[in-house]
């Protein structure tokens, strides 16, 4: 029964001829998944808040997105729709189990793909790029007009473009589009983290619901653009993003929060926004004067009467308009940032999401692995070692004895108050497996790596789909549902069939195990006819098919672990951008990690130092003691097989 419905009268009507439900989207997504594609279907759109009616085996038969309290603009009105609702089911009842059973059958056809009988090939990245690229906003970055959403996996496709083509152009959309984000209100100038999306079309005014994903996400997409480009802006906004989700956004156990709200005090955005007043009050006449200037603060505002901080102008630009060094402005900009940040944590703060979700873990896990292997932050590897204990720990599914594979382990979904409920979806498996990969490329720690494919394993296991290819979002130990849902667009978050498709190429480079390659081929195959010609709702399905084509190296190091020549080749292989290549490392001699992670066994560690072995196929050229010849493959700069064994 409603209490809380914020219309008395329409939640009293609804109580009485209705059994209401309420759904959260983000602990059921298959649910989501199934009722908005019959909404989708029904009015030709979609969205939320999202209403649909189902029958009481839970068949949808009519649904909508946003129903008005009172008639007007030509909508039914809600209090309307509830009596005509009711009025049809009680008397044309045959007439609303015919609509249900139409819409079941369609849903269950939805999810079969034709099978394509194109073969992977660098044409359809290719064509995927130019797409994409006549989307682009040449003046603001991102896709052209508002609201504008990031979409980190596009730019990260983009970036591996430029990586294999050397296309400029394509470097040119990713940088814009990084710069003017990171310089918009859309960042949080002071906290550091990413609001939700902008409502105009210049990254200026976000919504300002802060989500897991998207700040995991970003950071990974900037980390790259770190590599690529070594500019200090990516860094830093790399590490105050990380820094801002393991301050604000962490548990005492080390998982990870959702979301944090837009709204403190009733008002959205109340926390983030400043006057002139409130600047000078905390930094001063002068250097307050110069902060306002930079980060565009008037008395006029540009949100509601407040202001949103952003940059509009250069740092040199402004420092040259006041006659003072840029060195000076960038004294005030990061000394003025703590301490408005000072300032802030005295205000009410947005209320916090603290349900922990092991898909949006898992993405964090991923971005936090990379960072503490790039950015040498063992804070970050520290963290991201945290988590993998507890969602391996507190969110693993007791096994169920006979019924259970040896080898497989199974998760919950959700975690809050203690208590981990619901069967975990194939994002949560293919999430945090990819996940794990990259812990143990930051720790070469065999146990991620066992654990990895003990997800893979009940991945494969119980969500895939033997007809069609490609992984249902539900398990085959799932409840049952209408409709067995199946994602294959990359939305907000990834689907779960574009990152199992990474994670297997991943788990195959290491292993060896050729199945893994069989089904990530099978998950990209039914694809390849539609990626190209859409690439927009594709970005992390192309990252993986360009994983496949772009002839991934195996990079096996052996030595002392963590001794200064183990430290200085591990320099050497994470400062370049080369995503498509997997990383092993053990100490010589490591028969448990050498039978864990085939590409490490049988490679000596050559004259008393360490050794690189770089592969493709595991077929390897000679070792090398070499940091920079291992840099120089990597970097493209020289051919795998030009390495040859020097300075042994």
């Amino acid at each position: 029964m409603l209490r809380d419905f914020e219309n008395q009268a329409i939640a009293r009507q609804m109580n009485e001829n209705f059994v209401n439900i309420k759904v959260d989207r983000e602990e059921r997504p298959d649910l989501d998944t199934i009722y908005m594609e019959a909404v989708q279907a029904m009015t030709g759109h979609g969205g939320w808040p999202m209403t649909v009616f189902l029958t009481p085996d839970g068949r949808p038969f009519f649904g909508g997105t946003y129903f008005p309290p009172d008639e007007g603009r030509g909508m039914i009105s809600f209090p309307r729709l509830l009596t005509a609702i009711a009025q049809t089911y009680r008397e044309q009842h045959d007439k609303v189990q015919e609509s249900a059973t139409q819409l079941q059958d369609f849903l269950r056809q939805s999810t079969a793909l034709e099978p394509s009988r194109n073969e992977p090939n660098i044409g359809i990245l290719d064509e995927a790029a130019r797409n994409m690229a006549t989307q682009f906003d040449r003046v603001n970055g991102g896709t052209q007009g508002a609201p504008k959403f990031p979409q980190p996996m596009n730019i990260e496709f983009l970036l591996r473009t430029y990586r294999r083509t050397g296309d400029s152009g394509m470097l040119g959309i990713c940088e814009l589009t990084l710069d003017k984000m990171a310089n918009g209100g859309i960042y949080d100038q002071v906290g550091g983290g990413f609001h939700r999306y902008s409502v105009d079309d210049v990254w200026l005014v976000p919504h300002f619901e802060k989500m897991l994903y998207d700040n995991a996400l970003l950071a990974r997409t900037y980390l790259a653009a770190y590599q690529v480009t070594g500019k200090p802006l990516y860094r830093r906004v790399v590490e105050e993003t990380l820094d801002y989700v393991l301050r604000e956004m962490t548990s005492p156990e080390g998982a990870f929060y959702s979301t944090q709200d837009a709204d403190s005090e009733g008002e959205e955005g109340k926390f983030y926004v400043w006057s002139p007043a409130e600047v000078l009050e905390v930094l001063g006449q002068e250097d307050g004067k110069l902060f306002n200037l930079l980060f565009d603060v008037t008395q006029r505002g540009n949100f509601e009467g407040q202001n949103i901080l952003h940059l509009q102008r250069p740092l040199e630009t402004v420092a040259g308009a006041a006659g003072i060094p840029v060195e000076r402005l960038q004294d005030i900009v990061r000394t003025g940032r703590e301490k408005l940040y000072e300032a802030r944590e005295k205000r009410v703060h947005p209320g916090r999401d603290e349900k922990v979700l092991v898909g949006w873990n898992g993405l964090m896990l991923r971005a936090l692995a990379e960072a503490a292997s790039v950015l040498e932050r063992d804070d970050y590897r520290q963290a991201a070692l945290r988590n993998a204990e507890f969602v391996l720990g507190a969110m693993a599914q007791p096994s169920d004895g006979e019924g259970q594979p040896e080898g497989e382990i199974r998760l919950f979904r959700t975690y809050k108050g203690g208590r981990a409920h619901i069967n975990a979806f194939a994002e949560d498996y293919a999430f945090y497996a990819d996940g794990l990969i990259s812990l143990y490329e930051a720790t070469f720690e065999p146990r991620w790596i066992a654990s990895a494919r003990g997800l893979t394993a009940t991945l494969l296991g119980h969500f895939w789909d033997s007809v069609n290819g490609g992984f249902f979002s539900t398990s085959d130990f799932h409840e049952e549902l209408v409709a067995r849902p199946k994602e294959i667009y990359d939305n907000a978050i990834p689907s779960a069939n574009s990152v199992a498709a990474e994670a297997l190429l991943r788990l195959y480079l290491l292993t060896a195990e050729a199945d893994y390659e069989r089904y990530a081929l099978a998950t990209m195959q039914p694809m390849l006819d539609v990626v190209g010609g859409a690439p927009t709702a594709f970005g992390r399905m192309l990252c993986a098919l360009d994983f496949y084509l772009g002839q991934p190296v195996e990079v096996a190091l052996i030595g002392e672990m963590w001794s200064g020549e183990m430290l200085e080749m591990l320099r050497a292989v994470w400062r370049p951008y080369a995503p498509n290549k997997v990383v092993a490392a053990s100490s010589a001699g490591d028969e448990e990690a050498a039978q864990l992670v085939p590409l490490l066994a049988e490679r000596p560690e050559v004259g008393g130092k360490a050794t690189a072995y770089v592969c493709r196929n595991y077929i390897c050229q000679a070792p090398t003691n070499s940091p920079q010849q291992v840099e120089n493959a990597l970097a493209g700069r020289l051919a795998v097989s030009e390495i040859e064994m020097t300075e042994i």
